[in-house]
């Protein structure tokens, strides 16, 4: 049995746990530096003691930049199903989390199921979950039942969860007095926020904050601070309830490492190009360096349909600035539950943001697929290109589709090919298009 509860309580006491050491592998980080920033909380190791069958990935300082999935049944689409295809295709192209964001009727039993068979981290909301697990209306539920989902959650497995503990009278207060386009568009968020304004009560996340902790820190669960009072438009960025509810995360960080209990801090969802680095670096400097998990941000409003692109658009520019953990966007995202082929979508538009900012933070081994893929185009190798893209299967479709005279080059320059052209001037051969005919 083990003599600690989390692996943040490990790292403080300079134990080296097995899920460092894989994490450590997989970073190409040696594992010493790694246990530091767990202990200094610039890293989190997501991973339920419940999660048998998870491969550990750490987010935070320095480590390449993880994309979460996000999946769920709601009361218009209840096809588990589904979610399950979803799941497989999430696992297949390496996405490092899960959330199951189900928020419609009893909904263990599906992520019983993902938690069993899933080697990527599993979290969830267990505000979308309470009124469903709990069989109550909002009005009629109480702060010791919203703690019992939280509980349920652990229990079953789930590695980390969003908990909307900032949206307190203070943060409120702030986002009354400036009045906002979109108010507040964080579906937990606003159950929270309609929750207090019908029972007068405060947030019961932030005023049992504790008792929350003691939960999480039984499991070793992730707390990932959620921002219910994220702009939901870009005219609403960076205004005075984002970062009143920002100061508020920062000081609820301290108390959770102060338990031992390991932090991610969730950020904004829509917010112009111009303002993003100076979010990263405001949120960092508040939240006293914790992972950062955004949402997009979402650079333009009017892509209903295309939003995985300006999400993906905004998460390059936000982890190359510092964020470490990038939710996916779905072309479906304003719209509609998405489908199989949104999540395949928004998982590779995602994967490319992350990709892209590695490059860009000089992530140990970032470039070497790139690398790969250069040689491999320089040998006319299709291939290989095919085995390196990140989606292979949808690179040799497309090749395929208009397959050329010769495969040694593509239907889009024929023998015009740069790449043949100059390799072949270089081998000391003549280049001759007419005489080919």
């Amino acid at each position: 049995m083990r003599d600690y509860k989390t692996q943040m309580e490990a790292a403080k006491k300079g134990i080296i746990t097995p899920e460092m050491e894989i994490v450590a592998k997989k970073e190409y980080m040696d594992v010493e530096v790694l246990r530091e920033k767990v202990a200094s909380g610039v890293v989190a190791i997501p991973c339920n003691v419940n999660h048998k069958s998870i491969s550990p990935e750490g987010i935070g300082s320095g480590l390449r930049t993880k994309i979460n999935v996000n999946l769920g049944i709601s009361g218009d689409a209840k096809d588990y199903s589904v979610e399950m295809e979803k799941v497989d295709l999430a696992i297949k192209f390496g996405a490092e989390a899960i959330m199951d964001l189900s928020n419609y009727g009893k909904t263990n039993t599906f992520r019983t199921q993902l938690i069993e068979k899933s080697p990527a981290m599993i979290g969830t909301v267990p505000m979308y979950d309470a009124i469903g697990y709990l069989e109550k209306d909002l009005l009629e539920i109480t702060a010791q039942d919203f703690l019992k989902v939280v509980r349920a959650h652990a229990e079953e497995g789930v590695d980390f969860m969003t908990i909307h503990a900032g949206i307190n009278r203070r943060a409120v207060e702030a986002f009354r007095r400036d009045p906002r386009k979109m108010n507040i568009v964080s579906r937990g968020g606003s159950l929270l926020f309609a929750w207090m304004m019908m029972t007068g009560n405060e947030n019961p996340f932030y005023e049992y904050y504790d008792d929350v902790l003691e939960i999480l820190r039984e499991y070793d669960v992730t707390i990932s601070l959620g921002d219910a009072l994220r702009p939901g438009c870009i005219d609403d960025a960076t205004d005075a309830g984002q970062i009143s509810e920002l100061i508020e995360l920062g000081a609820l960080t301290e108390r959770a490492w102060a338990k031992d209990v390991q932090v991610m801090v969730e950020g904004p969802g829509h917010m112009a190009m111009n303002e993003i680095e100076a979010n990263m670096k405001l949120q960092k400097r508040i939240c006293h360096g914790a992972p950062f998990y955004v949402l997009g941000p979402l650079v333009t409003d009017i892509a209903p349909g295309y939003d995985h692109i300006t999400s993906a658009i905004g998460g390059a520019i936000a982890a190359a600035s510092g964020a470490d953990f990038l939710c996916y966007v779905t072309p479906a995202e304003h719209l509609r539950l998405p489908d199989v082929n949104d999540v395949r979508e928004g998982i590779m538009a995602s994967k490319i943001a992350a990709h892209a900012a590695d490059i860009a933070k000089g992530i140990p081994h970032a470039t070497d697929a790139d690398n790969k893929m250069a040689e491999a185009r320089h040998k006319l190798d299709w291939d290989e290109m095919f085995k390196v893209a990140i989606d292979p299967e949808k690179a040799q479709a497309y090749y395929e589709s208009t397959p050329p005279a010769e495969r040694h080059t593509c239907s889009m320059c024929g023998k015009m090919c740069a790449v043949r052209t100059t390799n072949m001037i270089l081998e000391g051969k003549k280049v001759e298009f007419c005489s080919e005919k």
